[in-house]
């Protein structure tokens, strides 16, 4: 809690600033329904790590015994989507952490530094596959048939049943959207080894092969750059994507009971809440509690669930210059 005593000067026959510092946690429905999200969200997780273990280890036997260095290739880049699902796993359990003496929001705010590692994951990951590309260009390599469209194949099912679970949940949290670009990329991957091995089978045109890959890096660079910067924003406290501090302003000033809104602050505690604070001048102390249910009630149908205000009336003069 931040207690801004410096701000106030209370003048001898002036009514006193009022302070009402609340960490609005009462609303208990939320907290149940978050904590019943992140179990559904821990399910798919562990359905998703375990499919993607198993589809890695067929590949890499199937590369083994075929002999086929892509195969072997794309099981380690599946193996890294594993070690991703498994970070935004952690970053989920991070998201839900309890506060500490030394680290009073809990371990949440790691959550965005891992969303962040995951952006430079992908990144590295697009970097790799237009240098293979640009490689296959020179020297196109022999796709052998069958036993590659297949393995392949079975990659589009796991990896696109893996992206369509976490897209039902992904707009919640950026990790998870981290996750599901992760496995859509791969998705992505294995329809173009599909496709060129059919291709290249029927016709023998070597080229379509990198052509499709850098198409593939440029999808997925488009959309991880999106979470790198959003990423990059919730790391330095730069307000949430989806808020914009004026239009929240004016719809608090807009309730009854409130004569003015400074001060205020938003930013993300993790990637999947948000906090706000400000300060509140109200016509009269009396008025306290039911301006600051109204506040509340307001923040709580825009997603922000932990808000602390400082209410205080107008006869309470404010020193700082960006105050009032």
């Amino acid at each position: 809690m931040e207690h801004h005593h410096d701000h106030e000067h209370h003048d001898a026959g002036k009514m006193p600033a009022v302070h009402h510092h609340d960490h609005h946690d009462h609303h208990g429905h939320h907290h149940h329904h978050h904590a019943h999200a992140i179990e559904k969200l821990s399910t798919i997780y562990i359905v998703a790590v375990a499919l993607n273990l198993l589809f890695v280890i067929v590949e890499a036997v199937a590369g083994f015994v075929g002999n086929s260095l892509g195969l072997l290739s794309d099981a380690g880049h599946n193996l890294s989507d594993v070690f991703s699902l498994l970070l935004a796993m952690i970053a989920l359990k991070l998201a839900a952490s309890h506060a500490t003496k030394r680290f009073t929001y809990g371990h949440r705010k790691a959550s965005v530094l891992i969303s962040l590692l995951n952006a430079i994951i992908l990144l590295v990951a697009v970097g790799a596959i237009i240098v293979e590309s640009i490689q296959k260009f020179f020297n196109p390599g022999q796709v052998s048939g069958d036993l590659i469209i297949w393995t392949a194949a079975v990659g589009i099912v796991i990896n696109g049943l893996t992206a369509w679970a976490l897209s039902r949940q992904q707009q919640h949290d950026i990790n998870t959207r981290g996750a599901f670009l992760h496995m859509l990329a791969d998705t992505l991957v294995s329809v173009g080894v599909v496709v060129s091995g059919v291709v290249i089978k029927y016709t023998g045109w070597t080229v379509v092969d990198p052509i499709i890959g850098l198409v593939i890096a440029v999808v997925i660079l488009v959309s991880t750059w999106e979470l790198l910067s959003e990423s990059l924003r919730m790391s330095t406290d730069a307000v949430p994507e989806g808020y914009d501090v004026d239009d929240i302003q004016n719809r608090i000033q807009a309730l009854d009971g409130v004569l003015n809104v400074h001060h205020i602050h938003i930013w993300a505690i993790s990637t999947t809440e948000t906090a706000l604070t400000c300060h509140v001048v109200i016509p009269e102390a009396t008025m306290l509690e039911e301006v600051t249910d109204r506040v509340k009630d307001l923040l709580d149908t825009l997603g922000i669930h932990h808000s602390t205000l400082e209410l205080e009336t107008r006869s309470s003069h404010c020193h700082d210059h960006d105050c009032c």
